[in-house]
Parts: C-alpha cells; structure tokens; sequence
C-alpha cells in the first residue's frame, strides 16, 4: 500500500533515545544507514548509545516538556546533519495505582512528558519536516485503545498523542509531510519491567485477556516500527495483534467497566494498603533518570559533540 523508502543517509531523530524503544530503534535504523540524532534526558547512556552505532550518529541532551531547549535542539541537529527526514516522538514515562491515591506531581508529569512532550518535539522539528516533506512518528500505546484502570494518567496521555497526531496528520499532509502513530502493546523494555514490579499492575496484567497479557519481546516489535517509519505509515503496529484491535475499540471501555465491580476491590487492596502513602515514583530506570534530572536541575539542552 505504501511505497518503502530507503533509510540509507536520512537523518532521523529520536527522543527518549537513551534505553528501551528508543534504544533498539537507533540500533535498528542505523543497521538500515539512517543517521541518527539521539535526544534525552541520560547523558552518558546517549553517548554510550551514539558511540556503539555502526553509522553517522550525535546525541543531545534536553527535556522534552522544555520547549525552549526543544527548539534549540532542533537548530543544532539540522546544522549538523543538514537537515531532518524523520521525527519519532518516543519519549515517555509511566506511574500506576489508584486515581484517587495517586501523587498530584507524578500523575501530571506523565502527561507533561507524554503529551506535551510529544507537542513540543513536533513543534520544535516540524519547520525541518516541511523542507524535507518528511516523516513524523508519534509513540502511543495500546492504552489508547483499550483505557486501563489504574493507569489514568498514561491512558490519558496516550489517548492524547494519538489524537494530536491524527489531528496534525490532517493539517500538514498537503504539505508533503506524513504522520504516523505507533501502538505497542506491553513490551520488554524498562518501563514495563518497573511495572511489573508494583503488585497492583503485576495482577491488573494477570486478569488481562489473551494477547494482552504477556509481554513481547523488544526486537521483533522494534523492527515493526521501523519498517513502518521505511512505509512512512499512518499506524505502525509493534504487536500484529493490534491492528485488530482497533476494530473493537469503541466497546473496550464499557467492557472494562462491566468487569470494574469484580476486578477493583482486590487492586485496590493491593495498591494503597490502610495507612500506605500515595506512590509518587515513575516506573523503571527512565523513569528514575526523568526524576533524578529534574531535582538535579541539569541544563536544559547541549550538544554531544
């Protein structure tokens, strides 16, 4: 349906380029002779990252949900490369529980970075994108598609980027520039590990329905996104299964909350114990680095070379 394009020499940027999809995705379009501009909030593990690729690769270190040093970003990568073919807004973080006993600060950083994050890339790097009538991908999830109690803010968030790419996709297109938006199910990276960790989401992933229950491996769903950014595709599938999901999407809501009265009770059991406080961390080690850099009040923006 869509005509691939070679890689071989595009520029393509990543945010959130420092571990898990973003990670495996630099590894990935740089074996297929993408250049790479890797931005983040981990330095060194950027620059570890940058310096294991076969091919052209740089790495900046910014704040997603800082728009100034977004825009600045976007300078210093096209001076370097020349110019920007493609744009995969991977950034993101994630916290569980309750809604009622989750922390204020942690529930609004999810969004923060995962939304207007995600507005920001888009609006940082799409003056690069109309010259080069390019490629912009933006990361969601299968929590777009099927809202997930015990999740609020990453289902919010999520739902919001698909919107916001949809919505875009229909202003730049006579333009010449694509958007895309990528879903994932849950999958071996960090994040999910950090979930499986918290009790609450270890049972809410137990209850879950076939597919949804397991968790995928990283490459193979990685490899799917890339061909997907090759085919320059409206929706790029990590997990196959997806795609079908997409037909069933208008009932998953009522469905999860028929199954609310069994299901709750115990998660909410596990989640806020009589007398527990409210969990304010972000899951996994990128969520961790996300909280470190925040308190440490790093630069907002510099150049790895």
């Amino acid at each position: 349906m869509y005509r691939r394009l070679s890689l071989r020499g595009r520029t393509v940027v990543i945010t959130g380029a420092a571990r898990g999809v973003g990670e495996q995705l630099a590894r990935t379009l740089s074996a297929r002779g993408a250049r790479l501009a890797l931005v983040g909030l981990e330095r060194s593990e950027l620059a570890s990252v940058a310096r294991s690729l076969a091919g052209e690769a740089d790495y900046w270190h910014a704040d997603v949900t800082d728009a100034s040093a977004m825009h600045r970003t976007a300078r210093f990568i096209a001076r370097r490369f020349g110019g920007v073919d493609a744009v995969v807004a991977n950034a993101g973080v994630a916290a569980g529980g309750p809604f009622l006993g989750s922390d204020p600060a942690a529930w609004r950083r999810v969004v923060e970075v995962n939304l207007v994050g995600g507005a920001n890339t888009a609006r940082a790097f799409l003056p690069d994108l109309l010259d080069s009538r390019g490629y912009y991908l933006q990361i969601a999830s299968l929590a777009a598609l099927a809202p997930t109690p015990m999740m609020t803010a990453y289902c919010a968030s999520k739902a919001g980027v698909e919107a916001f790419a949809h919505a875009l996709q229909a202003e730049v297109a006579h333009h010449g520039v694509r958007v895309g938006v990528g879903y994932l199910s849950w999958t071996d990276t960090d994040m999910v590990r950090g979930a499986e960790r918290e009790p609450v989401l270890r049972e809410l992933r137990s209850r879950m329905p076939w597919p949804a229950a397991r968790t995928y491996p990283l490459a193979p769903a990685v490899d799917r996104i890339a061909d997907g950014i090759e085919r320059r595709a409206r929706h790029v599938y990590a997990q196959r299964w997806l795609r079908a999901a997409q037909f069933v999407r208008g009932g998953l809501p009522a469905a999860a909350a028929r199954g609310g009265p069994n299901l709750m009770p115990a998660l909410e059991a596990l989640a806020l114990p009589p007398g527990a406080a409210p969990a304010a961390a972000l899951m996994g080690a990128g969520g961790a680095a996300d909280t470190a850099a925040r308190a440490a009040r790093r630069p907002s923006v510099r150049s790895g070379s």
